[in-house]
């Protein structure tokens, strides 16, 4: 009883207690739930108000009101987001599936079918990029895209180079597979035309093509226009096929060290001082003070100049404190397949990458490089194509004077060409020299050996990279036809004299130099009557 009395007397605080609290978590939840910008300042009435529990009431429902509408507006705003990123997703997926990248092809290897699928859009697409339906705007005569044209059995092409000929048969296997590719397709195009089946149509065979044409955009792919004979001698059927370049794949992506990678650069010499004198400042520019990875092995025939050749190669090991060289005296004829088998057999060090060189040779530091990242101990070996100079006196017979080498190792049309036609000058390990078999030493003298080695790599598993490089140059020096050489010999050594002295344009001016001397003094003629 008196436990119930104490609870009736405690009730009234009890409740004035919780009251207060509620007004606490009131004025709490205003002051940390009033949205930024909202300038109300929040009125509190007075605590000995009779109306306290009104005037919260009625501020926490205003309070609330503004907090519902806040919220509502923020719904609309995420709705509207979400509904334009959805209509942006839609819209970039089909261009996806309409021009798929490259990566979606690749990376996407958990649908075969989709891979497959995205992979027949992106070839269809490269039809509409590349120049089949409609022209393109170039902005030079020089930015055009030319034709090659081709029959049965010749191809007749602008880029010839000085291996090949403006009309000639295909020589590489590749070139002859696709054209018969091809023509074979095309023949199978015209014998199963699309449309009516039971029509009856005249049977085409490779003997009905007349010609085609057909050029390639490396980005995109080859185009084939096929000419074939119709059913009367003014009608053809014309064939349009392409073969659409498919999306770029990663292959390898690694780190390559060459830190440690050691050169032995063996150079085959008899006589020819003064040359290998010049050779010399290269080797010390480029080789010793630019690389420093380098050795160099010289394989002297005979045993005149040899005090010569032999004092420069001192002078420079003591003025550059370079000691990584051999010097390899032979007492016999001369034979630079022979040279160049003995210095890489004479090697008794690690592996090491073998740069056959000549003295009329110049490299640079980034060549060196190159021959490096090119070669690979049983895989591949590096045969460059060099630039070789025209005669720096028909070059700049017209300035007042020749310019120093180093300004005259300039790659362009009127200085020199690709030297395409020669394999002499290579970069392989000495394992794979070794396991090939070295140089024919049958062979004397110059030329047939180099040819030899480049076809036993050829013919072996080995990748053989062959390329142009912009730091190797033949250096030109004159070429001597001797007397002893039969005619046919004589008229081919003269023909390749005339190919190193200079550029067709430059040949050309000195056929017709009396013409253009006359011209020059009627001119000055005329100009002293006027």
């Amino acid at each position: 009883m008196m436990l119930r009395r104490g609870f009736i007397l405690f009730l009234p605080r009890l409740v004035g207690l919780l009251v207060v609290a509620c007004c606490l978590v009131s004025i709490v939840y205003m002051l940390a739930c009033t949205p930024k910008g909202d300038n109300q300042q929040l009125v509190l009435p007075r605590v000995h108000n009779p109306t306290v529990k009104e005037g919260y009431e009625a501020i926490l429902q205003e309070r609330e009101e503004q907090h519902r509408n806040y919220i509502i507006s923020l719904k609309k705003q995420i709705a509207q987001l979400k509904a334009e990123l959805q209509g942006r997703s839609v819209q970039l997926k089909n261009v996806q599936d309409q021009y798929p990248g490259p990566l979606d092809i690749r990376l996407d290897h958990s649908n075969p079918g989709k891979v497959q699928a995205n992979l027949l859009a992106f070839l269809r697409s490269q039809i509409d990029k590349a120049e089949v339906h409609s022209g393109i705007k170039l902005s030079t005569e020089y930015a055009a895209v030319p034709f090659e044209s081709f029959t049965l059995q010749k191809v007749y092409q602008l880029e010839t180079g000085l291996t090949r000929h403006p009309e000639e048969k295909p020589v590489r296997k590749d070139k002859r597979d696709e054209l018969i590719e091809v023509i074979e397709l095309a023949v199978g195009s015209l014998n199963n035309p699309e449309g009516n089946s039971n029509v009856k149509h005249r049977v085409y065979t490779a003997s009905d093509f007349i010609e085609g044409i057909y050029r390639t955009e490396k980005d995109k792919g080859t185009l084939y226009e096929l000419t074939f004979k119709g059913d009367t001698k003014h009608q053809f059927k014309k064939i349009v096929l392409f073969r659409p370049f498919g999306p770029v794949m990663k292959v390898k992506n690694e780190d390559v060290n060459m830190a440690d990678t050691l050169i032995n650069v063996i150079v085959p010499l008899a006589k020819r001082a003064s040359k290998f004198r010049q050779f010399m400042q290269n080797f010390r520019e480029m080789g010793i003070q630019q690389d420093g990875r380098i050795h160099l092995t010289v394989v002297y025939f005979g045993k005149e100049q040899m005090n010569e050749v032999r004092a420069i190669l001192e002078n420079t090991s003591k003025s550059a404190n370079f000691k990584n060289f051999t010097f390899i005296q032979l007492n016999e004829e001369f034979s630079r397949g022979k040279g160049l088998d003995i210095g890489a057999r004479f090697w008794k060090g690690n592996n090491v990458v073998l740069f056959f060189c000549d003295v009329d040779i110049y490299f640079t530091a980034e060549f060196l490089n190159s021959c490096r990242l090119n070669t690979q101990p049983g895989k591949k070996v590096f045969y460059p194509v060099l630039f070789s100079q025209y005669n720096p006196s028909i070059i700049y017979g017209h300035h007042d004077s020749i310019p120093s080498l180093e300004q005259q190792l300039i790659i362009k049309k009127e200085t020199g060409f690709w030297r395409d036609f020669g394999f002499g000058m290579t970069c392989q390990y000495r394992s794979d020299f070794i396991n090939i078999g070295g140089f024919d030493l049958d062979i004397k003298g110059w030329g047939g050996e180099d040819v030899h080695l480049y076809r036993k790599y050829l013919h072996s598993n080995l990748i053989v990279i062959r390329t142009p490089v912009r730091g190797l140059f033949h250096l030109w020096h004159e070429k001597q036809c001797l007397d002893e050489l039969t005619p046919e010999q004589y008229k081919m050594c003269m023909q390749s004299k005339a190919m190193n002295e200079g550029s067709h344009g430059q040949l050309g001016m000195l056929v017709f130099k009396q013409e253009i001397e006359t011209h020059l003094r009627r001119q000055k003629l005329s100009d002293k009557k006027t």
